[in-house]
């Protein structure tokens, strides 16, 4: 039984209906459902987590190499694309003089969307205190990190001399010429780097007690070498717990801005130009939202699988899986606002030119992919409105890969449904991508899943030190019965736990 409220217990397991596994998503108003389930205490979760990593390669789940075999066939696809793309040049991609962006700033945008649930869970609940945040906080930083990696490929790749890529840097050089800092392309460059920079460290400060467990669990020398070198000397002492969770709290507010500074800034991109179907003061809330609602499609897609082929359903519970559906639900429907007022502003504007962009949308050659977008991003997700549907994986799960196709279709719809037709019709043309694009689509995909697995075989998955703060065992009066326990999940002799104790003000 876990405590919620004096007086107030609930069953810490709660059977689902038909035989499911336990289902923590009640709303009884007494009190909250616990947040890891089973019968854990704090050296069970240190166990369930190591094991992950720490195993023989042999023991290693065969999904997991299945899945790492897939993925590395893709990023393979991705280098023999690059290579290509470099030794030919751009004219390799579909683009056209009409259509001088697609695949390329269609993927950027969406892979920086795709980092911004990271950044979202680590910062913006942290600081309001969500403590649910915990057991997925970990993998959806590194998801963060991973696709903006993704997304710092195209830039590089579409300015065409990518081993002058570095002009883009302000620098002192001998031709006495600096970026062009009136141009939004250039604040993309500030703004990713920025976000990118920030996120890391977040997401390595936050792994650092986690990083020392491993390192005393280790069983060979390489692993406590290199996981020793990561934890940076961390032997759990009240200074240190000080000065980290000083750290984490400052990052936190610094990341939290860069939640919606940085898709804005993306979202200039287009919004500053004078295109109809771009140049409207609604596209950078709007792009936030969406980046908002494509991250947490993706936290979803990972989590899941990840849940069940790692044994970790007690700490990611369905609760855990609800609460994120709620947030894609409510982003889902500011995007489609955003969708709604888009048409109404261009038919109340009475400008002949908008209009004819948003009807072209529409009933215009691009119409599937219109009729794409809105089906996963506005139909698909109102199943959430229902708490069987959000508590049921396979259709949650489904629910989020719909809205990972929809938010690419978006990208793709705002960009090529707007330039391919011009003011003047002798200019239309249509765009079609090539088996360079696509090849470019699938490798980008490859790395992201390639880096994540890495991450799930090598490094924490879930914040031990940050789950264990919500287990009822770290709320009760008296902490003997667990003092053993918490010494051993940070590594630390009886010797090292007295020494602590001079440290202590």
């Amino acid at each position: 039984m876990a405590t919620l409220n004096p007086g107030i217990t609930i069953p810490r397991d709660t059977a689902a209906p038909g035989g499911r596994e336990p289902d923590n998503s009640s709303d009884d108003p007494r009190g909250r459902a616990p947040l890891v389930l089973g019968d854990n205490d704090f050296s069970s979760v240190t166990d369930k987590v190591t094991a992950i990593a720490l195993k023989p390669m042999n023991q290693t789940p065969k999904a997991w190499y299945v899945a790492f075999a897939i993925s590395l066939a893709m990023l393979s696809l991705l280098g023999v694309t690059v290579a290509y793309l470099l030794t030919t040049g751009v004219g390799v991609w579909g683009n056209n003089n009409r259509v001088a962006w697609g695949f390329d700033i269609i993927n950027f945008v969406f892979w920086v969307g795709i980092g911004h649930a990271g950044t979202l869970i680590s910062a913006i609940l942290f600081l309001f205190r969500q403590n649910w945040r915990t057991s997925i906080n970990r993998f959806a930083e590194a998801m963060t990190i991973f696709a903006v990696t993704c997304a710092g490929i195209y830039p590089a790749l579409h300015i065409g001399r990518v081993w002058l890529a570095y002009w883009m840097l302000p620098y002192f050089n001998q031709m006495g010429m600096w970026p062009q800092a009136r141009s939004p392309l250039l604040w993309d460059v500030f703004a990713v780097t920025t976000y990118a920079t920030v996120s890391a460290l977040f997401w390595y400060v936050g792994m650092v007690p986690d990083l020392a467990t491993f390192r005393d669990r280790a069983k060979n020398r390489i692993g406590k070498l290199i996981y020793g070198l990561a934890a940076l000397g961390w032997n759990g002492s009240s200074r240190h717990w000080m000065r980290f969770e000083r750290a984490y709290l400052l990052l936190a507010a610094l990341a939290t801005p860069l939640v919606l500074s940085v898709h804005s800034v993306v979202s200039f991109d287009f919004a500053i130009s004078q295109l109809p179907g771009w140049h409207t003061t609604i596209f950078p809330p709007y792009f936030v939202a969406g980046a908002v609602f494509g991250g947490f499609a993706m936290v979803i897609t990972l989590a899941i699988p990840a849940r069940q082929f790692f044994g970790l359903k007690d700490m990611i519970t369905i609760r855990h899986l609800e609460n994120m559906a709620k947030i894609m639900l409510g982003t889902g429907l500011i995007v489609a606002f955003a969708y709604v007022s888009e048409f109404f502003v261009a038919w109340y504007s009475g400008h002949h030119f908008e209009q004819f962009v948003f009807a072209n949308r529409v009933v215009g050659p691009y119409a599937w992919a219109f009729g794409v977008m809105f089906f996963c991003n506005v139909i698909a997700p109102q199943a959430l409105w229902f708490k069987a549907m959000r508590t049921n994986i396979w259709v949650l799960l489904a629910v989020a890969m719909c809205v990972n196709v929809g938010m690419w279709f978006e990208r793709f719809v705002i960009i090529v449904t707007s330039l391919h037709r011009d003011f003047l019709p002798a200019n239309w043309t249509m765009y079609a991508p090539t088996w360079v694009d696509m090849g470019m689509l699938i490798g980008s995909f490859g790395l992201f899943f390639t880096m994540f697995l890495l991450f799930c075989r090598f490094l924490p998955m879930v914040a031990m030190a940050e789950v264990k703060t919500v287990m009822p065992q770290s709320h009760v009066e008296h902490h003997g019965d667990y003092a053993g326990d918490y010494h051993g999940d940070y590594g630390q002799t009886d010797d090292e736990s007295a020494n602590d104790k001079e440290d202590q003000p």
